[in-house]
């Protein structure tokens, strides 16, 4: 089968041939349909990302398939159930073998496209925001990098939980996206950030997925009592946050990291997914994939990542 591999630490990932895998004792394999590209892809590369596995290992966090093969221990799933992982890594491939309490079943009218732009980017914004900031109806809500894989999640939830939602994004074109997606404001990236927050009266939580000086702009003109988010780094440069200012305006900021609740508090995580599932089949969510693309061209999507070119999910389609 075809995967698309980082065969040695800290290089870039190649498109090769390897063996299909057998699912062990509580696996499943799945014929993998689509695969969402993270932000997280282009780290593991450079062995930056905070959960990077050991060479060789196959890109691809979140995927979404139908289940071709059960190991022992595995009494959730059998053949032919439609799933979505939340993987880790693996995702980029045709098939891939994962742990059968990573997997969750589909609702029959999400499509796999839909269901590999789903999970981390909503998970992340609905845990964030609801079990971690605890987001009131009636607060402001500001989310930067408001057009990309998970600001615009943060978007469409903050508004779901009632909040006044302030986006803000590069160009019209991106914030256009995030008024769609149920922003009330929208400030361009070319506009002074903290200024213009100030005048829009502040921001009670703040959702970051940029950090750098657009975190510090955002961290001058949160509210008393506000609270921060750092959820992403995408401008390359991790925020140093002065101790003294939280006390003087009583600010919180709130570390979170998704993939941490795997491991010691799995069951939030499969709450959310009810609630998100939920919303979805309501009608309440619309994921929005900017680019499908086939797996020889796995490449093109790192690039529309890397250079912000996309809005919402890139998805491959093995």
């Amino acid at each position: 089968m075809r995967s698309f591999t980082v065969l040695e630490d800290a290089t870039p990932a190649a498109l090769v041939d390897r063996p299909v895998p057998t699912p062990g004792a509580g696996e499943i394999r799945v014929d993998i349909r689509a695969c969402g590209l993270n932000f997280a892809d282009l780290l593991m590369q450079k062995g930056t990302y905070q959960d990077t596995p050991a060479a060789p290992f196959t890109l691809g966090l979140e995927v979404a398939g139908i289940v071709n093969a059960v190991g022992p221990q595995v009494d959730d799933f059998a053949v032919g159930d439609r799933i979505a992982v939340y993987s880790g890594q693996g995702g980029l491939a045709e098939q891939g073998v994962f742990s059968a309490d990573r997997a969750v079943k589909l609702p029959d009218a999400m499509s796999f496209e839909h269901a590999a732009a789903f999970l981390i980017a909503y998970g992340t914004s609905h845990m964030a925001l609801d079990h971690r900031a605890r987001l009131q109806p009636g607060e402001t809500l500001l989310v930067t990098g408001a057009a990309g894989g998970v600001g615009l999640t943060a978007v469409e939830i903050g508004k779901l939980m009632g909040a006044r939602v302030i986006a803000h994004a590069r160009g019209a074109e991106k914030l256009e996206i995030a008024r769609q997606a149920g922003a009330d404001l929208l400030i361009d990236a070319s506009e002074d950030l903290r200024a213009r927050l100030l005048d829009l009266g502040g921001a009670d939580v703040v959702y970051d997925a940029i950090g750098g000086e657009v975190f510090k702009a955002a961290f001058r003109a949160t509210n008393p009592e506000g609270r921060l988010l750092p959820i992403g780094f995408a401008g390359g440069d991790v925020p140093q946050i002065p101790a003294n200012h939280l006390l003087v305006k009583n600010l919180t900021v709130i570390g979170f990291y998704i993939g941490g609740y795997l491991k010691f508090r799995p069951e939030i995580m499969r709450q959310s997914f009810e609630t998100l599932f939920g919303w979805y089949e309501q009608g309440k969510l619309k994921p929005h994939v900017s680019h499908v693309l086939p797996l020889d061209r796995v490449e093109e999507g790192m690039e529309l990542l890397r250079s912000r070119a996309s809005t919402g999910k890139v998805v491959i389609t093995p």
